[in-house]
């Protein structure tokens, strides 16, 4: 691998703003999931059509493979009370020990420490820690150990023998994203987290897939869709605007990322008749689904260049400095296959570590002809990914047909499916 010089993408954030009426941010969910709308994007040819979420079985060739992330929102709010009865609330934002790892930090007993922001924390400063009893009758205790830009870094103990994920939710609250002006309901419990969720560790809920209802994942296997899960456990980081002028301004936030062997070896079974056909298409849920698939990518083609890693880890601008001082990148499927090999050789049942890839304008995906997602804040890196993926100007053609025609926003909000390769995903296919 070379190491020339290599340039960040220049990206002016001013053409990704839009306004964004305060009675559009939905606040709360439907009664019925899958009665969401859905806008769909032909982006070949620009083409709008109008549906809803429970035609999306009808709108996928049957040889598609629905990628998903199956993380679990954890109740991440914990309200404490001070001495004097003030109170005090922690926004458990990432695990810092005894691991990094949510599944080891929320598998903890008797201690873990998070870093979190803190409601009240200029009224706290002096005290070192802060007792609570608990409904149950045990004790919590929260010292803020120090602070950065990042916010407190605050150790939790406690007394009993449950896990910390047991202890939060019995006694910890549903973290609802800024944008919606309300107290969590105990119906948020269910209604922000997908049917399919099932690795504990995000503090924001993939909301892409908060649509899916198991009638339509039955009607999907029904048609011969296979569905292929992997894990990014999502940071507040995601609610971030980004600051600046300019895109290569912002620093990206890191997220923890775990995605089984199974899971690789059906991606690269998928990708191989993606790759030998003009079918098999490649439909991505949610742009954590999509940055994670994307850094399994990135992380194969460093493999195959010859670099050693002990875990997956990409950062925020590494595909940008790749796709400019690479001799050759390896397709889809020779760089899952070389994560496989690694995974395999390391005797790993999964791939773990974490990303900080940002995809914006001048970005190429490897393996996504479509996206579903929802419609996202101005002015975000969710946008951003969106304008990678639909251009300057289809990008903002969709959001003005959206608001235009009353769709609902933000993680409670309607639906998006793009269609970056129509041949693939419009191909009909029947089973034998």
């Amino acid at each position: 691998m070379t190491h020339s010089s290599w340039s960040k993408p220049s990206v002016a954030l001013a053409d990704f703003e839009y306004e964004l009426p305060a009675d559009r941010i939905a606040a709360w969910p439907l009664a019925q999931r899958d009665r969401s709308r859905l806008l769909v994007c032909r982006a070949r040819t620009g083409t709008l059509e109008h549906h809803t979420f429970a035609d999306l079985p009808s709108l996928l060739p049957a040889d598609a493979l629905l990628v998903v992330n199956d993380t679990r929102v954890v109740r991440a709010r914990i309200v404490m009370r001070k001495p004097t009865g003030g109170r005090v609330e922690f926004f458990l934002l990432e695990p810092m020990a005894p691991s990094h790892d949510p599944a080891i930090a929320l598998g903890a007993h008797a201690e873990s420490t998070w870093r979190c922001l803190v409601g009240g924390a200029r009224r706290v400063r002096s005290i070192s820690t802060i007792t609570h009893t608990l409904p149950g009758g045990e004790t919590l205790s929260a010292e803020l150990v120090d602070e950065d830009a990042e916010g407190f870094r605050v150790r939790f103990r406690w007394s009993g023998g449950e896990t910390f994920a047991e202890l939060l939710e019995a006694a910890g609250r549903v973290p609802l994203p800024p944008y919606i002006k309300r107290e969590a309901e105990e119906q948020d419990a269910e209604t922000y987290q997908t049917v399919y969720a099932e690795l504990a560790g995000s503090v924001a809920a993939p909301t892409a897939g908060l649509h899916f209802t198991p009638r339509v994942l039955d009607e999907l296997r029904e048609k011969g869709i296979q569905t292929a899960r992997l894990t990014l456990h999502v940071g507040a980081g995601t609610f971030r605007q980004v600051k600046g002028d300019r895109a290569d301004e912002h620093e990206m936030h890191r997220e923890r990322v775990s995605v089984r062997g199974a899971t690789i070896e059906r991606l690269i079974e998928h990708a191989r008749r993606r790759r030998d056909g003009d079918g098999a298409p490649f439909v991505i849920v949610g742009t954590t689904s999509l940055r994670t698939i994307e850094s399994l990518y990135w992380f194969g083609a460093r493999l195959v260049a010859g670099e050693s890693s002990e875990e997956l880890s990409v950062g925020q601008w590494d595909p940008y400095r790749l796709e400019q001082t690479a001799p050759v990148l390896p397709d889809i499927v020779e760089a899952l296959e070389a994560v496989d090999r690694w995974r395999a050789d390391a005797g790993l049942e999964h791939v773990e570590g974490s990303t900080g890839i940002m995809i914006v304008p001048g970005y190429r995906v490897r393996a996504c002809d479509a996206l579903v997602t929802n419609f996202h804040q101005p002015g975000s890196t969710l946008v951003l990914l969106v304008g990678a993926l639909l251009g300057r100007d289809l990008w903002r053609s969709v959001y003005d047909a959206a608001l235009a025609d009353g769709y609902r926003f933000l993680s409670y909000g309607d639906s998006s499916m793009l269609v970056l390769d129509d041949a693939r995903v419009s191909k009909r296919n029947v089973r034998d």
